[in-house]
């Protein structure tokens, strides 16, 4: 191989993977001298990878961790499976997978060559995932859009579908992306009603980035200061909490409190141990949120163990009107139609 970029990067490949390399495999590979690759590992420290050396007939060449992390080379494969892997994770908003997986994501498909984006959108769509119905799935073009125009300050414009299935036009100078293990939401400055706004990305249809570059404006955070990255969280639990009024949970279960915190998202609190009466196995969930009622009715009953929900109030109500209605469910002789509340107005949430 005579082309010298092209030889470091294929050596750059090799040594990415983690075990030694000895010297003439390496020459073997490149088809190159060992006196070239030596010249080529100087050539690589000295555009900063670090190359540890090891002496002896059983030595190499092995890449080490660094001060700082250089650029990595991916093959086809290895690019492939990682847009896919962060495609999948950013698409169902799997609890972990923040902010700076979705950038990551947004630089490598910006890099993808055309035959490699055409792979990972085939493998994409032809991959059904098991979800858990406790989120809202999005499309990760979308989110990747999303977050390139928020690093590169480019004004947006989308279709956004509100609650009530109202469909807007919106202008927007895009701010930050946060994540709440369930779903994504982007904050942003509404030019068209000059005000702060939250949405939902999984509402978010068609976004367009205009070209159009922005100052970042200060958000309103509580107390002044500063626009800092973390003020966009601190916006958005204020914005949510104004929105939805706050439960204040306490619950009972019957069942060790490793157990329930292994059933239960992390959202909704960690759950301490406490003894039931008769000193069985027990622990208790002490905490606030501001999810919709239903959604921690019944990630409560997902824990698969007895409980008795203490409060608050809102909460004992509906878990005994779902009760009956699943008690009606179970029973043959109810069929649709039958038995008291039936009617599609007397469910929560119609007056």
């Amino acid at each position: 191989m005579t082309d010298t970029p092209a030889r470091l990067l294929k050596l750059l490949s090799l040594l990415q993977t983690p075990r030694e390399w000895p010297g003439g495999e390496l020459a073997e590979r490149l088809d190159v001298s060992p006196r070239t690759v030596r010249r080529d590992i100087d050539r690589l420290r000295e555009l900063g990878y670090p190359v540890e050396a090891s002496r002896g007939s059983l030595g190499g060449y092995r890449l080490v961790a660094g001060a700082a992390m250089p650029p990595l080379v991916l093959d086809d494969e290895e690019a492939v499976a990682i847009a896919v892997g962060l495609r999948a994770g950013a698409g169902h908003a799997i609890e972990g997978v923040d902010e700076a997986s979705v950038r990551a994501l947004a630089k490598l498909e910006q890099v993808l060559p055309s035959r490699l984006r055409h792979r990972v959108s085939a493998l994409q769509n032809a991959t059904v995932p098991l979800v858990r119905g406790d989120g809202a799935t999005i499309d990760p073009q979308t989110l990747t859009t999303l977050a390139s125009a928020a690093t590169g300050q480019e004004a947006l414009r989308f279709s956004y579908r509100s609650a009530d299935g109202t469909e807007t036009k919106r202008q927007v100078e895009p701010y930050r992306l946060v994540s709440t293990g369930r779903r994504w939401y982007l904050v942003a400055y509404d030019l068209l009603r000059a005000d702060w706004r939250t949405f939902r990305v999984d509402r978010v249809s068609e976004p367009f980035a205009t070209g159009a570059r922005f100052t970042p404006r200060p958000l309103p955070v509580e107390g002044g200061g500063g626009a800092e990255p973390e003020d966009a969280a601190r916006y958005f639990a204020r914005s949510m909490a104004g929105r939805q009024p706050e439960l204040r949970l306490d619950v009972r279960f019957r069942a060790p409190a490793e157990f329930v915190a292994a059933r239960l998202p992390p959202t909704l609190g960690v759950p301490e141990p406490e003894p039931g009466p008769d000193g069985e196995d027990g622990c208790r969930l002490r905490s606030s949120s501001t999810d919709s009622l239903e959604w921690v009715a019944l990630r409560l009953a997902l824990v698969d163990c007895e409980f008795a929900v203490q409060g608050p109030p809102q909460l004992v109500a509906y878990l005994e009107s779902l009760g009956a209605r699943l008690t009606r469910a179970a029973s043959p002789e109810n069929g649709p139609g039958h038995g008291p509340g039936h009617g599609p107005g007397n469910g929560p949430g119609h007056g």
